[in-house]
């Protein structure tokens, strides 16, 4: 059986383990128990220094308009406009303008897996904190990509779209927002391969960065992919880029000083090439090179770990967050780790107050990092099977 590295809420480092770094406190409730699934951190700090959190999806997966706003001088959270639409599984993108673009998800009361997405968008306005109707998108989306380009515009890639009364497909299409006009683009070419659930890079050179992602392939189930591919705003176009050294969804992709991108964790790789089977989260990381477009093995974190967040800190290192194991996607991890790009070494920091998976993440401008609500035990960890969703909120301070 391959080998599994497995670190449950309260689990305590192995003799010879670096010093934890950085400790976790408590910081109030959200107004009600939230979790944002997807690749996406559920949270942007605005230019105030206020955070931003809108949308996601309570325990019965109902999508959700409430927006709020934490204020990290008095630590208090209070409501500002509903979103026109409730989302989940939809992309919040900070403009350049500091307004805040909410595109596409799902909307309403939970519909199984043919609910139709939604393609509208909209844009809040930290000056009026009141959200504003934009163009719709050319085509309805889910559990895509969003990302703000170097000259102002937002791509969105793939996601997620019924394929039938019981199924769903991944899509290749991706298209352009600009924030001057209101209207949406459908980028010349469409992506080399159909995907969802992914993360999205910008790079240096101003191009962006898919790396994996999931398809479907039944009726509640998904594959992870290792393809990677680049979009150049500049030529309107898609590039393949190296394949991942194991096939990955549910992780993480964050652009490190140097110019490279580390990928952190993922579901479970399932068969492997010697033929055993692993059903285990990953605790491989790998990194990508722009220049020779390859990627490389590198430093495995302590544990494996799925839906997990990963958030660069001012200081060059990341800090990796919570996150589950794909296996039973019973408990939240309260285990966090730092990575030192240039030591290349993992240490491990103080354990969150609750272990959580699918939550909120954002740095503050003081360099704390904020991570908000999120699922805290599903299936055979919670009495009546169901999930357990918290509104708690706590702060990393290094």
């Amino acid at each position: 059986m391959s080998t599994h590295r497995s670190l449950a809420a309260g689990h305590t480092p192995a003799a010879g383990a670096a010093p934890a770094t950085g400790t976790w406190s408590a910081a109030g409730k959200l107004p009600g128990p939230t979790y944002w699934a997807g690749a996406g951190a559920g949270a942007l700090t605005l230019a105030d220094g206020t955070v931003l959190m809108a949308g996601g999806e309570e325990r019965a997966r109902n999508a959700q308009d409430t927006a709020v706003l934490f204020d990290p001088a008095t630590k208090e959270w209070q409501p500002t406009a509903a979103l026109s639409v409730s989302r989940r599984l939809h992309t919040l993108t900070k403009l350049a303008d500091g307004r805040v673009l909410a595109a596409g998800g799902l909307s309403g009361p939970y519909g199984g897996v043919s609910q139709p997405g939604v393609s509208s968008a909209e844009v809040y306005d930290p000056a009026t904190r009141g959200w504003t109707a934009t163009g719709a998108m050319h085509g309805a989306r889910f559990a895509h990509s969003a990302t703000l380009l170097a000259d102002g515009r937002v791509l969105v890639a793939g996601g997620l779209a019924p394929r039938s009364a019981l199924s769903q497909t991944a899509l290749t299409s991706a298209e352009v927002y600009d924030p001057a006009t209101g209207e949406w683009t459908v980028t010349a070419e469409p992506m080399n391969d159909a995907r969802a659930g992914h993360p999205a890079v910008l790079l240096r050179n101003g191009t962006v960065l898919v790396p994996g992602g999931m398809t479907p392939i039944g009726r509640g189930l998904y594959a992870g992919q290792s393809f990677c591919e680049v979009y150049d705003p500049a030529l309107d176009a898609w590039t393949p880029a190296g394949d991942l050294r194991s096939v990955r969804k549910s992780h993480q992709a964050t652009l490190l000083r140097d110019g490279t991108v580390l990928v952190t964790g993922g579901d479970s790789p399932g068969l492997q090439d010697d033929w055993t089977y692993n059903p285990y989260s990953q605790w491989t990381t790998e990194r990508y090179d722009p220049a020779t477009r390859a990627w490389s093995a590198a430093e495995g974190m302590s544990t494996g770990r799925s839906s997990h967040r990963a958030v660069l800190l001012r200081s060059g290192r990341l800090l990796v967050i919570g996150g589950t194991d794909d296996a039973t996607f019973d408990v939240g991890y309260q285990n966090a780790e730092v990575y030192d790009p240039q030591a290349r070494t993992w240490t491990p920091t103080g354990g969150m107050v609750e272990g959580r998976w699918a939550f909120a993440a954002a740095e503050l401008a003081d360099g704390a990092v904020l991570v908000a609500g999120g699922l805290v035990r599903s299936g055979a960890a919670v009495p009546d099977n169901g999930d357990v969703v918290t509104d708690s909120t706590e702060f990393f301070t290094a």
